[in-house]
């Protein structure tokens, strides 16, 4: 499960961890470390056992490997989609939609005789 380069950095951490905690607060922090990895442990154990129980037997059936995300290299991916035979493109009808017929906009001029609306409610 752990390699070596892995036990090593665990190591590290422990010792650097002694270091800031102290011997003096050192058991407390062991202690409440094992009492958070056992309360982890026991619900990830009731998680699985609850999911396993609605699943039934849709839980044997299930591929697991087939869906661990560390198998989809995104570049096979795009190299399958694109070397794909994509399948000969149906002629569509496509309706023609007459543009509607509408005024030019005229954009309106203001001067001092004539100031743009105000709006007394606005912000």
């Amino acid at each position: 499960m752990f390699d070596g380069f892995a036990i090593e950095k665990l190591l590290l951490i422990a010792v650097i961890a002694g270091l800031i905690i102290g011997p003096e607060r050192l058991p407390q922090a062991a202690e409440w470390l094992g009492r958070t990895v056992r309360k982890t442990r026991d619900y990830v154990r009731g998680a699985r056992t609850r999911v396993e129980s609605e699943m039934g037997d849709e839980m044997a059936d299930v591929d697991w490997k087939k869906l661990d995300p560390r198998q989809y290299d995104p570049r096979r991916i795009i190299r399958e989609a694109l070397l794909e035979d994509d399948e000969p493109a149906r002629p569509t009808r496509t309706a023609t939609i007459p543009a509607p017929r509408t005024a030019p906009l005229i954009a309106p001029t203001f001067s001092s005789e004539t100031p743009p609306p105000f709006d007394d409610e606005a912000t």
